[in-house]
């Protein structure tokens, strides 16, 4: 499988807590739902149609904690995306879980598996199995780790015409250099840019 990373994100980088104002409100974070203002179809459809690429998941422990909070009770056989997280394989990275905590609520009990020992092993392993795509939604922390080790194979980036100043980003210190080939690019009628990357090598230098 192929691992695709897919977030919201604001012009400063924060990924933090888009859905809604309770969501993820850690560090003193006040600016959660900023994305609520831009209903764009266009999002909507470019979320369902990754959607249907999916093969399983991979989750850190607080996006995990989110979307187990709020996916199941999506029971709706007509909202595709729910239908496609709720029966789809979940891996979730946690050094706090046990696996008997590692639930997800209606699912089936093979659909949330806790990742242990060496994450980067782990995750090799995972993307050897047969499928299409492990998504990562979310899970920056996780993602920084993967990051490091150039796990991620494609970047999906929805980018916001927002400013919040604070809040987790995505890319922090630590990360290696890389360059990213643009393999789509498109921006909405809100101004939302929905960016499809892939790494293109180490990040190189020169002169102006």
């Amino acid at each position: 499988m192929e691992l695709t990373l897919q977030t919201f994100l604001t012009l400063d980088g924060v990924m933090q807590s888009p859905g809604r104002p309770d969501e993820d409100p850690s560090d003193g974070f006040v600016h959660g739902g900023w994305q609520a203002p831009f209903t764009d179809p266009a999002v909507g459809e470019f979320v369902l149609a990754l959607n249907r690429r999916a093969s399983a998941y991979l989750l850190g422990r607080r996006t995990f904690d989110i979307f187990r909070d709020y996916w199941p009770d999506r029971t709706d056989p007509s909202n595709a995306i729910a239908t496609t997280i709720n029966s789809l394989p979940k891996h979730v990275a946690s050094r706090g879980l046990t696996p008997d905590e590692a639930t997800w609520r209606g699912s089936f009990p093979d659909t949330a598996h806790l990742v242990t020992g060496d994450l980067v092993a782990a995750v090799q392993a995972l993307k050897e199995q047969p499928g299409d795509e492990l998504q990562i939604w979310g899970s920056g922390d996780l993602l920084r780790t993967l990051l490091r080790h150039q796990l991620v194979d494609r970047f999906r980036l929805v980018v916001f015409p927002v400013l919040l100043g604070s809040g987790r980003r995505l890319f922090g210190d630590g990360i290696l250099p890389i360059e990213l080939r643009p393999v789509d690019l498109v921006t909405t009628g809100l101004g939302v840019v929905l960016g499809t990357y892939e790494p293109a090598g180490p990040a190189r230098h020169g002169q102006m």
